[in-house]
């Protein structure tokens, strides 16, 4: 069996900054943040020119939706301006900029992505596909979030990559989402000793600042479990959008909610397919420096994307690939709880998943501490191929493959006797040695094109016969 390595490296590059809301805590409660906006207000209008005008020099080529971003930010602090103070767009953008920080999204590490086919497909030659990939961006803090790169590949499985842009711009959150009062209280009837009566204080729907406003009242007539719930709901469910016109490689989304406030790590996205329609769902996992917790991306454009959460018994641990269908009319998953064997769920809800089963547990002698997926199954006409990823002696992990009955996935038909691929001498040093791992690859005709990380610090690709890679597995 013949694995095809690329020589493209895709690398961890400091240059690339965000602007970055610059945190001091609750405007309406920090004395220091009211200090450092009168403290502008004091300043004369040639002052303030003065320093708007350095401040255009040095970070406008730096950013695109330059004057945007420090509106934005502008608007966080702009309660604590008094009224009748009149503020000129110099000093506007000024105080968004005091409140303003470039963070380096992937200063410290560029690994762990996963690719799937590009919504668009025009304008091709025979035999081309163009993709997109997902990657995790380490900044300062260890931080992760989520970029984007894209590209084509063609029927001999050479890649070409498009060009990566110097900038980026990070998708921003949309404060009108409006929380459905029915289908949350849905949602949320499975989570123990929650009160549904907290929703009565709305009719149809509410906003998150709605919720925000309500929970900081005195002398509430509800159990503070309940609404810590609902606000921690509110705050991890949420939509971002990028600008439309920016360049896909150039969208960084960012951690917003408190649960993912140190990353969201290893989307596993794929193209799921309903009735025709195609929605692309990722998997993360959200990080909030002591928790982990499982979390949903969906988008149709790579545009707007829906943070959701999940719930249920079986939501726990890392690494879930869903199916990219539903299988006997339900959602599939692939999970790894308890952190060592493989699993598979079942549910009739996307966002509830209550029962997992146990699908294959560490038993290859190059294996023995845990076993995982690399991303969403794939479907072949003899199963669902599903590339995993193991961990050997000294942690070096290795990619691998499993086939699973396509109407039954709980059967393992084949797998691998071997590793697919194991860090070779080029690619073991890094930020954490000794590692190869995707979240998740493409089919395209008989090739399997696989993105892959290098010890956690580039990626590269890798390309295998499907044939091939199905006749070299040993039958189960």
């Amino acid at each position: 069996m013949l694995f095809n390595r690329s020589d493209i490296r895709i690398c961890a590059d400091a240059k690339k900054v965000i602007l970055k809301y610059l945190n001091f805590g609750d405007p309406a409660t920090s004395k220091r943040i009211q200090a450092q906006v009168d403290r502008i207000l004091q300043l004369t209008d040639g002052e303030v020119d003065e320093l708007y005008e350095e401040v255009e020099c040095d970070f406008r080529h730096r950013h695109p939706n330059f004057d945007y971003y420090l509106n934005h930010h502008f608007e966080k602090i702009k309660s604590l301006v008094p009224e009748k103070v009149e503020l000129s767009p110099h000093r506007k953008k000024l105080l968004g900029a005091y409140f303003s920080m470039e963070y380096s999204i992937r200063a410290a590490a560029l690994f762990n992505p996963s690719m799937v086919a590009h919504p668009d497909q025009s304008g091709l030659q025979p035999g081309e596909k163009r993709f997109i990939i997902s990657l995790r961006a380490v900044g300062e803090g260890h931080i992760s979030s989520v970029e984007f790169s894209s590209g084509l590949v063609n029927a001999q499985g050479e890649i070409r990559l498009d060009e990566d842009p110097s900038l980026a711009t990070t998708a921003i959150q949309d404060d009108s989402k409006i929380f459905q009062t029915k289908k949350l209280e849905k949602r949320l009837r499975i989570v123990p000793d929650f009160d549904p009566g907290v929703l009565n204080n709305w009719g149809a729907g509410f906003t998150k600042k709605e919720v925000s406003d309500f929970v900081k009242k005195p002398d509430l007539q509800y159990d503070q479990h309940s609404l810590d719930l609902l606000e921690n709901f509110v705050d991890s469910n949420y939509d971002v959008i990028a600008p439309a016109h920016s360049l896909l490689a150039e969208r960084v989304i960012f951690p917003t909610a408190r649960q993912e406030s140190n990353g969201m790590e290893d989307v596993r996205f794929v193209e799921f397919i309903e009735n025709g329609q195609s929605t692309y769902i990722g998997t993360y996992t959200a990080y909030d420096g002591h928790r982990i917790s499982p979390q949903l991306i969906i988008t149709e454009d790579f545009v707007r994307f829906k943070i959701r959460t999940m719930y249920g018994e079986a939501v726990n641990d890392k690494g879930f690939a869903l199916f990219p269908e539903k299988i006997n009319g339900r959602f599939a998953m692939i999970g790894r709880q308890g952190g060592v064997n493989l699993s598979l769920m079942y549910s009739d809800n996307l966002f509830i998943w209550e029962d997992y089963e146990t699908l294959l547990v560490p038993e290859d002698a190059w294996g023995l501490v845990q076993i995982g997926n690399c991303g969403s199954p794939i479907k072949t006409e003899e199963g669902w191929l599903l590339i995993t990823h193991v961990v050997g002696p000294l942690r070096k992990y290795m990619i691998s493959a499993i086939l699973l009955d396509l109407e039954d996935p709980s059967k393992i038909i084949k797998k691998l006797s071997s590793p697919l691929i194991s860090p070779n001498e080029s690619e073991r040093e890094g930020y954490v040695p000794n590692v190869v791992y995707s979240c998740g690859a493409m089919k395209h005709g008989d090739l399997l094109v696989i993105p892959y990380a290098l010890s956690d610090s580039a990626c590269t690709f890798g390309t295998v016969s499907i044939r091939d890679l199905l006749d070299t597995m040993e039958v189960c």
